[in-house]
């Protein structure tokens, strides 16, 4: 193994100066708001206006006019409520409000949540954002109007109802600053004294009791109630899907309590429960339990997933709670006397940053969903509210400490603590991350081992099927864990500008695979994801090897041009990178030259156009093998400009290879292979199939001619040597070495 003549400091001093151009691209200096308004189309948010005043307050909201007069104002939902979706980052949308406080428009200007990168069209999501036009915020923040129904997308849930939750409690907020339609600020301190919970009080009381004086709420749904319900929603095809049964059958029968107040968490949890939960809880902060029997689940399955329960949050004023995995904890029951059997029980921690305040009322939102297709679902939503009884608040002894001056209906929503989410999905996909990491072991031996294996070109042959075929239907097909050029662009825009761990931790099985890629491009190139481990690339080289099978003609393209039309891969490799540092969100849109999500992630379950150009290359890959992986890919081209840092050269060459023996070269399927007989690694794709050429005696045609001068040698010393009985070589031995001799010859 020779060590690599490419001058690598010069790669490295390339990649560096990449980096240091691409930092003044990074916008730190901007703000959220003016970053994004660029981006405004202004007459989709706010129909009739004439133009934006200068942006004023902080967070900034922007004045419009029509008219020669203020006619409302737009603003950046992240700025005033917690957007922080799936993918660890806000959701940014920027939203209009007239002066009645009515929304007029929004309009999603920036995301980087990956169900909708890979998984679901972005314009299903923004007809969910466009449908918010019209809303009254002032009713809904005066309690005016029933709970409004969250057009969730299925598949998309958490995204959706970040996305539902941030716009509203956003919406009230610059309502409340300007005063819009009468609404009434927000005051940060209250003038006068203030409740607190009477903390001594640890009577145990029984179930009737906690019920009775309302230390325990209850929402009851029938059967019946939800199906008319879902009649009254508008929603045809929900409404005939009703749930079966007898219509007084419980739907769900859900129950919440304040387990922070020592009274009723002593009674729901038990003496030993509640200590842990003492122990576990900082200075004000607070917990509640939710305990549910009927039908339906509150808590469902999907906060698996993302460490999110999707389906309730609680709600207090302009504040709302969501919970994840690791403020909660499941119990077995509920152990005051007298408590019914529950089906769920849970315990959950509110974050300690959350705004709650527990001598004022709150409630639990719970989001209903109903099947309207095979992948569609109907919502609706529902409360169960909660006041603290009034035996456990007294006023309080002393005035609260004043809070620092801020400016008028300045109201910041608390920011979501970002919770390490990742260890639970990794905890979760633990089965998977082991497959995938006993797959790259077995491809690091087949590497190591390659000299071996080669040798024995059937089994090479048979191995390399097998491993693509498991890379295609597991990797791919199930795991959907195709690597993308977005990667690329995502991991250098986080570099300069929010680089954390915890945004790419999140995908346990692309991240395996992304640290397999890194650690094989100082060893064998890009050969190793692009030949072994890319869903799509194996996709095509199997369909190729079905057309051989069928005797479909195979195209040689022409030296001249191949060795030109590589280089289009990285041309829109580079044009998509530094389309990034100006627009991530533009870049990955004009990723779709990737056919992987709409082959692999969808499985081709998308709209024609896309399914078209798929196919299209998938049929031109049947007389071109690997034509994408030529010509076109991006990411093949993002991994050849690191590959040229490889430490070693593992694939051997005869002297004689190119002059004049051309056998490797017009045998290779990507054509990687120079006519002067160097092997090109950006192109390599690492099938091992000129190393099992270069160990065959019956196909190359350097080791045809030593097999041919040692079988001649050998003949030459049996013809010559002596037999050992000193007789003369009978006619029959001397007919065979003739024999030999003439095959040698041949």
């Amino acid at each position: 193994m020779a060590c690599n003549t490419v001058p690598r400091w010069l790669v490295f001093l390339a990649l560096t100066l990449a980096f240091a151009m691409a930092w003044p691209f990074s916008g730190v200096a901007q703000n959220a708001f003016d970053r994004f308004i660029p981006k405004l189309d202004l007459q989709r948010v706010f129909p009739g206006a004439a133009r934006l005043g200068e942006p004023i307050g902080k967070p900034p909201v922007a004045p419009v006019i029509a008219n020669g007069q203020t006619a409302g104002y737009i603003f950046l939902n992240s700025d005033f409520a917690g957007s922080t979706g799936y993918s660890g980052k806000p959701i940014h949308v920027l939203v209009g409000l007239d002066l009645s406080g009515k929304i007029t428009g929004a309009q999603l200007v920036d995301h980087h949540e990956p169900i909708v990168l890979i998984g679901i069209p972005e314009k299903r999501v923004t007809d969910v954002i466009e449908g918010y036009t019209g809303r009254d915020i002032v009713a809904l923040a005066r309690g005016e109007v029933e709970d409004h129904k969250v057009d969730i997308v299925s598949g998309a849930t958490v995204t959706i109802m970040v996305i539902d939750d941030s716009i509203l409690r956003s919406a009230i907020k610059v309502a409340r600053r300007f005063g819009l339609g009468g609404l009434k600020p927000e005051l940060t301190a209250r003038a006068g004294p203030k409740r607190e919970l009477i903390l001594d009080d640890q009577a145990v009381q029984g179930w009737a009791t906690l019920v009775g004086d309302g230390s325990v709420r209850a929402l009851n749904i029938s059967i019946d109630e939800i199906n008319k319900a879902f009649d009254k929603s508008g929603d045809a095809i929900a409404a005939e899907r009703p749930e079966s049964g007898d219509p007084n059958d419980i739907f769900i029968h859900l129950n919440a309590g304040l387990v922070s107040v020592p009274a009723i968490g002593l009674s729901l949890l038990g003496k030993n429960e509640y200590a842990n939960l003492k122990k576990k809880l900082a200075p004000e902060q607070h917990a509640i339990l939710l305990a549910g029997r009927g039908r339906y689940s509150f808590r469902g399955s999907g906060f698996v997933r993302g460490g999110i329960f999707d389906r309730f949050q609680l709600i207090q004023g302009d504040h709302s709670v969501r919970f994840r995995d690791k403020e909660y904890k499941r119990l077995r029951r509920v152990t005051a006397v007298g408590a019914p059997e529950f089906q769920e029980v849970a315990l959950f921690r509110l974050p300690e940053d959350a705004v709650f305040d527990p001598t004022e009322p709150w409630s639990v939102e719970l989001l209903v969903g109903r099947a309207t297709g095979p992948t569609d679902k109907a919502f609706l939503t529902f409360n169960l509210g909660y006041r603290t009884p009034d035996r456990f608040l007294r006023m309080a002894t002393k005035a609260p400490a004043a809070e620092p001056a801020q400016d008028k209906g300045q109201l910041l929503a608390a920011a979501p603590r970002a919770p390490p989410v990742w260890q639970r999905l990794w905890r979760e996909k633990t089965i998977e991350v082991i497959i995938i990491a006993v797959a790259l072991a077995v491809l690091t031996l087949i590497f190591f081992f390659q000299d071996w294996l080669a040798q024995r070109a059937r089994l090479t042959d048979w191995v390399r099927v097998g491993f693509l075929t498991f890379t295609l239907f597991g990797i791919g097909f199930y795991a959907n864990a195709q690597l993308s050029v977005v990667n690329v662009m995502t991991f250098f825009n986080s570099l300069i500008t929010d680089f954390r761990w915890e945004y790419f931790l999140l995908e346990p099985l692309i991240f395996t695979l992304w640290f397999a890629v890194a650690a094989s491009l100082m060893f064998w190139g890009r050969g190793a994801f692009c030949g072994w481990l890319c869903p799509f690339g194996a996709l095509q080289e199997l369909l190729n090897r079905l057309a051989k099978l069928v005797r479909i003609p195979q195209i040689q393209v022409p030296w001249g041009l191949h060795e030109r039309v590589w280089a289009f891969k990285y041309m829109i490799f580079l044009l998509l990178f530094g389309i990034s540092l100006y627009s991530l969100s533009l870049a990955e849109k004009l990723a779709e030259v990737e056919p992987f999500k709409t082959a692999i992630i969808l499985k081709f379950a998308r709209e024609w156009p896309f399914v078209l150009f798929a196919v299209a290359l998938l049929a031109v890959g049947l007389f071109i093998e690997r034509f994408y992986c030529r010509y076109l890919c991006p990411l093949g081209a993002a991994l050849a400009i690191p590959g040229k840092l490889r430490l070693f050269e593992w694939l051997k060459r005869y002297r004689q290879c190119g002059s004049p023996c051309q056998r490797c070269a017009t045998e290779c399927m990507v054509q990687a292979i120079h006519p002067t007989g160097e092997i090109n690694a950006n192109e390599c794709l690492y099938c091992l199939h000129c190393q099992t050429v270069y160990h065959d005696a019956q196909n190359c045609p350097v080791v045809i001619q030593r097999r041919l001068r040692a079988e001649r040698r050998d003949l030459s010393a049996l013809t010559m040597s002596p037999p050992a009985s000193g007789k003369a070589p009978s006619k029959a031995t001397t007919r065979s070495s003739r024999s030999a001799a003439s095959t040698s010859s041949t």
